[in-house]
């Protein structure tokens, strides 16, 4: 079954730019896929279209089966509580908030009772190896532990989808090896991750999938039977 499907995909910026020229792809549910390429060649845009936080001009994006395309701004805020998680290269965290209450936000965002949003938020945090810091705020973290709470918070709503932009960008090598393991591990467990990254280790040891993008167009699709992912 598709988690998300692309198809004939376009993206004009103004001034008549093309960021995106036409893809088409489908990423199956469990499945780990990388997107790959040069600095500016449309990774980051289209991991924005399939995430409802851009608009494409032409064509259609389905996430778990929902339409993104063509939808209120309210909708897809909608669509992403049901189903998207997000993580950023730079974190995006709320500093004058505990690390369990950043966490909780979405899920009481999307109507859970604090109580229930809370503990959901520790088991994340245990799970992702920092419920020590629950109490702790953001700005005491090392960068590899600001990147796991990112990714607990993109988690909090159980998405079928987690879209990660250079969730190893802003770390070190080591601090970077960790975090794929973790991503591994989610995989492993069934989550569907789509992944840009500047990294080629990371798509090489981790992805079974790998699509690189020049040029807003798909230059290959690589299916990695041999990678640990």
């Amino acid at each position: 079954m598709a988690n998300v499907t692309l198809r004939n995909v376009r993206k004009t910026y103004a001034g008549g730019f093309e960021a995106i020229k036409g893809i088409e792809f489908e990423v199956g549910d469990g499945q780990f896929c990388v997107l790959v390429g040069p600095s500016g060649c449309g990774k980051s845009t289209l991991l924005n279209l399939v995430a409802g936080l851009d608009t494409a001009d032409e064509g259609e994006i389905e996430v778990a089966g929902e339409l993104v395309t063509g939808r209120s701004e309210d909708d897809l805020a909608r669509m992403r509580r049901r189903h998207v998680g997000l993580v950023f290269q730079f974190f995006n965290l709320l500093e004058g908030m505990t690390v369990l209450e950043n966490v909780a936000l979405p899920a009481v965002i999307a109507g859970r009772k604090r109580k229930m949003a809370e503990t959901r938020a520790r088991d994340l945090l245990d799970l992702l190896g920092i419920g020590d810091k629950a109490a702790a705020v953001p700005g005491v973290l090392s960068g590899g532990q600001r990147q796991r709470l990112a990714i607990a918070r993109a988690l909090a709503n159980e998405p079928t989808l987690l879209l990660a932009d250079e969730p190893t960008g802003a770390l070190d090598t080591a601090t970077g090896e960790a975090i794929g393991e973790l991503l591994l591990d989610l995989n492993s467990s069934g989550q569907t991750l789509i992944v840009v990254t500047h990294n080629p280790d990371l798509a090489a040891r981790y992805a079974r999938r790998v699509i690189e993008i020049v040029d807003g167009q798909i230059a290959s699709d690589a299916h990695l039977t041999g990678a640990r992912g």
